[in-house]
């Protein structure tokens, strides 16, 4: 049966002039339509995810199709069951991601090769071949491709860094990237194409396409994949369901994610339902015992 609401997850580099202004019109027609969600637009093109109804997503598409800078950008789809978001956020940004040193690498120039779900699929069961995961370590965490490296980083702009200091690992390999829908890797592919790296390879679409294949169904695949919307996570692998996050206290298999109760922490962590409720979502003794911790607060709220 399908469901009533979609969430749109989509991106495009290409020259955007006055982006400012396109921005605050931008706003406005998302807010007729009724959309919430959250944009990015910049001088270098726009990034997207945003829910609503099945209708007003299809008017979405349309009108942003009929611009003739956009008319080839490609949407990966969900069905929800409502919203995925609280309010609707269209903002102006120097760049698309924020990637330090990668802000001057044009993906419509320099840019690893695109491969499809089915490419990646028998790219990854080859061997002396690398397959490194362009996103945080708090995304790899809860789901990742089998045998894909965990760079040591927090933010994307971390990764450059990184890569020099581990150069020698991918020297002479096939290098297959990938991230959530794909944007993060048009720069990344580059800058490794830049450094020397021969044989680059990216995800078309990313994690997020290739769990819709019909001939790959997320397989190799592992655990869910981290989205930045009220969903969190989102399941990849059709074929086999494995769990490889672990719970922040007790390491018992978990994918979960809750933000700290102290608002002033706020800790992304993966937290099993039974530790949620016995450390009050608290990451630390500090966290827990915090003066607005919002579990407390909730759970005194209940009792009144």
């Amino acid at each position: 049966m399908t469901k009533p609401y979609r969430v749109l997850l989509y991106y495009k580099y290409v020259p955007i002039e006055n982006a400012e202004q396109f921005r605050d019109e931008h706003l406005k027609f998302c807010k007729e339509l009724g959309l919430k969600g959250r944009i990015l637009i910049a001088d270098e093109g726009i990034n997207g995810t945003l829910s609503g109804p099945v209708e007003k997503t299809d008017a979405y598409i349309e009108a942003l199709t009929s611009d003739e800078r956009f008319k080839d950008t490609e949407f990966k789809i969900d069905e929800a069951d409502g919203h995925a978001f609280k309010k609707m956020h269209v903002r102006y940004r120097p760049e698309l991601v924020n990637s330090g040193v990668l802000k001057e690498i044009n993906p419509n120039v320099t840019t690893g090769k695109h491969l499809s779900p089915e490419e990646f699929y028998e790219a990854m069961k080859m061997d002396d071949v690398v397959i490194i995961d362009a996103r945080n370590d708090y995304e790899y965490d809860i789901g990742h491709f089998r045998g894909a490296i965990r760079p040591d980083i927090q933010t994307f702009r971390e990764l450059p860094e990184w890569i020099k200091k581990n150069r020698e690992k991918f020297e002479g390999k096939k290098i297959l990237t990938y991230c959530t829908g794909g944007i993060r890797c048009e720069k990344f592919s580059g800058f490794l194409k830049e450094e020397g790296f021969e044989d680059v390879n990216q995800l078309h679409g990313g994690i997020i396409n290739y769990s819709k294949n019909p001939k790959t169904q997320g397989q190799l695949y592992d655990g869910k994949c981290y989205v930045f919307d009220e969903r969190i996570s989102v399941p990849i692998n059709q074929v086999e369901d494995k769990v490889v996050g672990k719970c922040y206290y007790c390491g018992k298999p978990e994918d979960r994610y809750v933000n700290c109760a102290n608002p002033e922490c706020n800790l992304q962590h993966v937290a099993c339902p039974e530790c949620e409720e016995e450390h009050m979502r608290s990451c630390s003794d500090e966290c827990r015992e915090h003066p607005r911790n919002r579990y407390k607060a909730a759970m005194q709220q209940q009792e009144a």
